[in-house]
Parts: C-alpha cells; sequence; structure tokens
C-alpha cells in the first residue's frame, strides 16, 4: 500500500530541477517531463520513480510472459522499457546486428518512491514503510542547491555505422522490396556512436531537454545504463479501458526566419508524399489496435495533425480504441510491439528487411520508456531523438531513421537523418 501526501508549489521551474538533481543518489531513476507542451492525455508535468525494490530484467525469450507475471504479482507502480528487439518474442524474428551498448531487451522495477508535479503542487506516492521520510524528503529537495551541469574531460570522437555511400546503397535495397511488392513502407535507421567515452549523463540529458523541450522527454539510470532521451512521439497509453497512441510521419526542419519556418510547415502538411507515408502507418496501428478492441471501437481521432516543436515540424495522428474486458494491460503492449512508425508495413516483413538492411541492433532505441500505475494503466513514449549510454563499456550511441516509400528520394531521406541527428551531435559536441 502506499501513501500519497501533497504539498502546494510556487515555482515549477525551480523544483523540477531541484528534484531531478535530488533523484541521482539512488541507482534506479526513471525521469519523465511533459515540459509543458500542450499535449493531448497528460496526466502530469512529472513523474519520477526511485528507489528499486524489485527488479525484472531479461532478453527477448518469453519476455512478455514475465512481465505479465511481474506485473500482476507486484501490483503496484513499475517503471521501465521495452527494448525494440522484443520483437522476436512477439514474432519468429532475430536480432544478429552489431550491439555496442548491451542493454537488456526490458528492464521494469517497482520503486520505492514515486513522485509526481503539476503546475501547482508536488505529490509523494510512498510505500507505506516510508511514510516518514515525505516531509523530510520535500524538505532537502527544496532546500538543494541545484548542481552546475559536468562537462565530460574527453572530447568525443563520434563514428557513423554506415558511410552515406553504403546508406544509399542499402536505401536501395528497400526500395527494392517495395518495388516488388514486398513491403510498402519501412523505417529505416543508421546509428552514430563513440567509444572509450566518459559523459556526464545527467548533464547530456538537461542539455538535450533544453535544446528541444519535447512532449515525452526521459532521463533513465539503471545501475551502469543511461537514456538521455528527448522524445517527441507517445506509443501507447491505457487510459481505463481507452488505448491511445500517436505516431509520427513526416518531418521538416525548423527555420529562425518565420515566413521561411512557416513555408516549411505548410509544405509538410501539403506534402502528398508524407500525409502518404503517415495514413499507411495509421491504417497499421488500427489494425494493431484492432487485434485487442472491441467491435467497432478503433477510431483515428486525429489524421496528420501538424505539431510543432524547438527543433522540428511532425505530422501526428492520434488513434484509439476500446479494449475488450479479457485483455491484459501486457497483452494489449504485446500486440501492437513494436510501434508502427519504427516498423513498417506490413510490419513483419518490413522488421525481416529491416533486420537484413541496417548495421546496428537497435536496442533500446525505436523501444519505449515509460510506467504502469497500480490499476494497470500505462503510458510509454518512443526512444527517438535519445542519447545512450553503457557507462561500464564506455558507449555512446544515437541513432535516426526516415521512412522509406516508393516516392523516396534516398539523398533527401539521409539530410532528414542528419536534421534528426542535429540536437544529439550538438548536446554531444558541446559537453
Amino acid at each position: 500500500m502506499r501513501i500519497a501526501k501533497e504539498f502546494p508549489i510556487e515555482d515549477l521551474h525551480f523544483l523540477k530541477n531541484q528534484l531531478l538533481d535530488w533523484s541521482q543518489q539512488y541507482e534506479h531513476v526513471v525521469w519523465l517531463d511533459s515540459n509543458l507542451y500542450p499535449q493531448r492525455h497528460s496526466n502530469a508535468e512529472i513523474i519520477l520513480a526511485v528507489d528499486a525494490i524489485d527488479i525484472m530484467k531479461t532478453n527477448h525469450h518469453n519476455a512478455f510472459d514475465q512481465l505479465e507475471h511481474f506485473q500482476k504479482k507486484q501490483n503496484d507502480w513499475l517503471f521501465g522499457y521495452l527494448g525494440y528487439d522484443l520483437k522476436n518474442d512477439t514474432e519468429s524474428l532475430t536480432s544478429e546486428n552489431q550491439d555496442g551498448l548491451d542493454f537488456s531487451d526490458l528492464y521494469f522495477f517497482r520503486p520505492r518512491k514515486v513522485i509526481t508535479l503539476s503546475k501547482k503542487a508536488i505529490t509523494f506516492h510512498y510505500l507505506n514503510e516510508n511514510n516518514n521520510e515525505i516531509e523530510s524528503d520535500f524538505n532537502t529537495i527544496k532546500l538543494s542547491n541545484s548542481s552546475s551541469p559536468e562537462k565530460s574531460t574527453k572530447p568525443l570522437k563520434i563514428q557513423s555505422r554506415l558511410t552515406k555511400s553504403e546508406y544509399l546503397q542499402r536505401g536501395q535495397q528497400f526500395l527494392d522490396h517495395i518495388h516488388k511488392g514486398d513491403i510498402y513502407e519501412a523505417n529505416f535507421c543508421q546509428e552514430f556512436y563513440a567509444k572509450d567515452a566518459s559523459i556526464v549523463p545527467l548533464s547530456i540529458y538537461k542539455a538535450l531537454n533544453n535544446i528541444s523541450k519535447p512532449p515525452f522527454a526521459a532521463y533513465l539510470k539503471l545501475e551502469n545504463l543511461f537514456a538521455c532521451c528527448a522524445s517527441p512521439e507517445r506509443y501507447l497509453k491505457k487510459e481505463e479501458n481507452v488505448l491511445i497512441s500517436q505516431p509520427i510521419k513526416g518531418t521538416a526542419k525548423r527555420h529562425q526566419h518565420s515566413c521561411k519556418d512557416s513555408d516549411a510547415a505548410s509544405n509538410l502538411l501539403l506534402s502528398e508524399k508524407e500525409r502518404a507515408e503517415n495514413v499507411m502507418i495509421v491504417d497499421l496501428v488500427r489494425n494493431d489496435l484492432s487485434k485487442t478492441a472491441t467491435k467497432g471501437s478503433v477510431k483515428v481521432t486525429e489524421l496528420y495533425q501538424l505539431y510543432t516543436f524547438k527543433q522540428v515540424h511532425q505530422l501526428i495522428s492520434t488513434i484509439t480504441s476500446e479494449l475488450k474486458e479479457s485483455i491484459s494491460p501486457v497483452a494489449a503492449i504485446k500486440s501492437t510491439f513494436p510501434m508502427g512508425s519504427m516498423t513498417g508495413a506490413p510490419k513483419i516483413s518490413a522488421m525481416e528487411i529491416i533486420e537484413e538492411n541496417e548495421a546496428s541492433k537497435r536496442g533500446l532505441y525505436s523501444g519505449a520508456i515509460g510506467y504502469f500505475t497500480p490499476e494497470g494503466d500505462f503510458d510509454f513514449n518512443v526512444v527517438i531523438r535519445s542519447i545512450l549510454y553503457n557507462a561500464t563499456k564506455k558507449f555512446v550511441s544515437f541513432s535516426v531513421g526516415s521512412a522509406i516509400t516508393s516516392q523516396s528520394d534516398l539523398n533527401a531521406e539521409y539530410e532528414e537523418c542528419l536534421v534528426k541527428a542535429a540536437a544529439m551531435r550538438k548536446v554531444l559536441s558541446s559537453w
């Protein structure tokens, strides 16, 4: 059982910095930040989970069955991630590509302490036995001095897993499959990395979040594993019996000049190619949700709506469904994972072709970070625009991708990848 205590606050921005710094004393931290972005279906501005009691981590083999057992047994808040390569549990697939990060395919923990922040209040959701720590923790958080960002002591040498010519050659393989009718669309990703890297993940996260301000930002610290995530995309949310998915397909670079920026947004919204990409993934998500939905409940409530972020303009759609009573929360996730926006259509064929032509194992990239509530609801983002770090191996990685369709210009797709990579490059070069 948990006790919830709420306290009023005056300055959300100040307190969130204090709270994030305070969390670093723990080995297990999940920090989720909406950055006050006016995104639909938001429950709290910030959710923090620290101090693991029970941990579950595993590779893909029977991973969802293990997660279901863990979730039912704990019947409490759970925080963690789903790696992309859980695809090998949902389908008869493999992952044989280069993996420098060595993240588990799935990692969740039950936290001793959960703290939520809204614009006007902070709420502590502590286990009964930790009830007497709430006020002292709140006072410590309020009085702590926000630390100055620490810089890395050694410059990073960022390398690309693929040269441009290799990217174009492999991209042509996707187009060949499309022209043969094997797939209609696939998300083709490439990795950038640095070896022998000593970075300060919290400083990296703060810098990346500051220049992006996305609605699904996440900072993840699990022992020696870190994720600094500036994601603009929700994968899947469950609110009582309603599932909500908000895939992104369609990207345009922001510009400093207002007229040029407005033109970029308008051109994106009117682009037949970008809208077609979005609709393909909407259809895929509708199909995924229909597997667990009550009859006739799958609805598209937004179709390729324009959303503007600090780095890019994006087209986002929203699809909802009503979940059958017999379907468990974990089963609802399993039936839709991995998300359509990071795979392609048809999904299984796209994932097979992705594995053949990408050079790196995706791991946590294009997976999901999020949480389950004690009531069995959940909310997960899509792990994109993210810097991943294994502190033991001193390996830093970030990946970017774009959708390949029959209308794709591979040179333009490559440039889109560079646009998406710009924020991560900037942060790593500065720190």
